[in-house]
């Protein structure tokens, strides 16, 4: 069969088939999200038409639906996986999975660059997460990188080595039931992990349960080994650590994962903190990664 469309002409066919895909994905996301009913299509179609606009644009010039949901649809098209922050059951903090186009996600997709980059690129694959004090946000901050790193497609495990002070099975709202704790003491057969919902390359291992000898615990060869046996599973493992100002746990973890990230609070951490905490990291033959100031 003969073509009689230059290739100029083609192009723009196939720019067209392309939109008109999309934009059928998009309505369907719309309608199985529930945003959209069957009669709500046929008018976005007409108008769509009508005005030569995309079928998100009128929808929401006929305001069936909220730019909210047009950016849900579309992550769900380009495997961006986010959760709006009215279906979100997770803890306000986790902002790169409830507000990813904010503001401080953007800041923190930055930072993930740059430990690509700086840590991660060769070979690496296990870092610690950390602070001088329990309110300077290093659960936050792992949380969320947890997440960006699991939108960029990456196997994901982050841990919360965080015995004293748990907090991840809170942030992305699990059950404290069997963790590290449990792992590490062996108390039962298997590690267990959470996969969270629609991060599906992204899973936690909660602390488990309070233990009296947490730093006895993440002393023993189980956890070295742990650690070696998950990073042929996993791309990235993220480990919570406990804040210097409550023990010396954090030099256990960092040892065995070679290098911390440090989090800090604005107008709120303490310079001399920081100094102190950057020595022990040094001291137990780890390095210090960088430091991120949280506002």
């Amino acid at each position: 069969m003969n073509s009689f469309t230059n290739p100029s002409e083609q192009g723009c066919m196939a720019e067209v088939v392309t939109r008109i895909r999309a934009d059928a994905n998009i309505g369907r996301l719309l309608q199985d999200a529930g945003k959209l009913k069957a009669q709500d299509m046929e008018r976005v179609l007409k108008l769509q038409q009508k005005e030569n606009l995309r079928f998100g644009e009128a929808a929401l010039k006929l305001g069936l639906v909220s730019e909210a949901d047009v950016r849900q649809a579309l992550s769900q098209q380009f495997e961006y996986p986010n959760i709006s922050a009215a279906d979100a059951k997770l803890a306000p903090d986790l902002i790169a999975a409830t507000d990813p186009y904010g503001k401080e996600a953007e800041t923190l997709r930055s930072l993930r660059s740059a430990l690509l980059l700086r840590w991660f690129h060769e070979g690496r694959k296990t870092l610690a997460v950390g602070s001088a004090r329990a309110e300077d946000g290093a659960s936050y901050l792992a949380a969320n990188l947890a997440v960006l790193f699991a939108q960029m497609g990456r196997k994901v495990l982050l841990i919360d080595a965080n015995m004293r002070q748990q907090r991840q099975h809170r942030i992305f709202n699990l059950g404290n039931g069997v963790g590290l704790s449990d792992v590490l003491a062996e108390r039962v057969p298997s590690m267990q992990v959470h996969t969270i919902k629609p991060f599906q390359t992204l899973a936690v291992l909660p602390a488990g349960s309070p233990p009296p000898n947490p730093a006895e615990l993440l002393a023993r060869p189980a956890f070295g080994a742990l650690l070696a046996g998950l990073e042929t599973t996993y791309d990235i493992i993220l480990i919570d650590t406990a804040p210097a100002q409550l023990s010396s746990d954090f030099q256990l973890v960092t040892a065995r994962a070679g290098g911390m990230l440090l989090a800090a609070r604005r107008n709120v951490s303490r310079l001399a903190a920081l100094a102190d905490l950057k020595e022990k990291i040094i001291f137990s033959g780890a390095e210090v990664v960088g430091a991120v100031v949280l506002n």
